[in-house]
């Protein structure tokens, strides 16, 4: 049976999962956090529930609990850890069970689960440290569900804001947003966690889900959202007021209102080997 590694020593300092002050930074307005961010399609909680061995789930990256809510409501018992205090304080009010720590360095104490979740967080872990983690914390035959929200408004809109970003950001990531398809780029996340998962050698090999639905936003709700997007969490309040403004002129020429086409990308591994 393969055995677990030791904990890793991080990796490259290029690493997303080493840029902590933008993983830290979402907290910063927990509640908008809490109120926009969209939710995840029933069919993928679904889907991880009954993969799964049973009710217990650990919830990585849990934020305010969006995640964990949704598979409060389908039974499951949810413990979250989050790196973020203010963020795991709103999801505590929100009556979540939450403990602070980085993934990486989080004691799981002996506590097994049935399913180890992470949406929209993985890419802030260590990608075989963060998976060896899971080993450990995975009864037999749990499941590992790594996912992403994959975002594309169509054409048109996508490029009035890419122009604001280009504008208001020349030099960001923000700027070159959707010059390839968002899922594509999801797609390269799930593969680094894929061979993450593989390096450990305690799982299955893992298996790539696919979900794609739509949402419609409004003018307001889309401007409450973006300020919550990791390009924009850190940006000055003057460049936020311009990017906004922006925004906001170039959905209004849309008509007010307009589609955001998603991509729920899921890379999922079962644990193999007794821990």
């Amino acid at each position: 049976m393969p055995t677990l590694p030791p904990e890793p020593a991080p990796r490259s300092a290029l690493a997303s999962h080493q840029h902590r002050q933008t993983a830290e930074s979402f907290g910063s307005n927990a509640e908008r956090y809490d109120r926009a961010r969209p939710r995840y399609p029933q069919a993928l909680v679904d889907r991880i529930v009954a993969a799964g061995p049973g009710p217990d789930v650990l919830d990585v990256g849990c934020g305010t609990g969006i995640v964990a809510r949704q598979f409060e409501a389908v039974g499951s018992r949810v413990l979250g850890v989050d790196v973020d205090a203010r963020m795991a304080d709103l999801a505590r009010r929100r009556g979540l069970d939450v403990e602070v720590a980085s993934f990486e360095a989080w004691d799981p104490a002996g506590r097994k689960f049935d399913a180890v979740v992470s949406g929209q967080t993985w890419h802030w872990v260590d990608p075989v440290a963060g998976a060896a983690k899971a080993a450990r914390t995975l009864r037999p035959g749990g499941l590992l569900a790594l996912f992403w929200n994959a975002g594309q408004p169509v054409p048109e809109v996508a490029e009035a804001f890419a122009e604001v970003y280009r504008r208001a950001m020349p030099d960001s990531l923000a700027a070159r947003q959707w010059t390839v398809s968002a899922a594509d780029g999801y797609a390269a996340l799930c593969a680094k966690a894929a061979d993450g998962i593989r390096e450990v050698g305690a799982f299955a090999d893992p298996e790539q889900w696919r979900f794609d639905w739509e949402q419609a936003y409004t003018r307001d709700e889309w401007l409450d959202q973006l300020p919550t997007q990791g390009a924009f969490t850190r940006l000055p309040r003057a460049g936020l007021e311009e990017v906004l403004s922006g925004v906001g002129a170039a959905i209004d020429a849309a008509g007010g209102s307009f589609t955001m086409r998603y991509a729920t990308l899921a890379v999922t591994a079962r644990r193999t080997d007794s821990p």
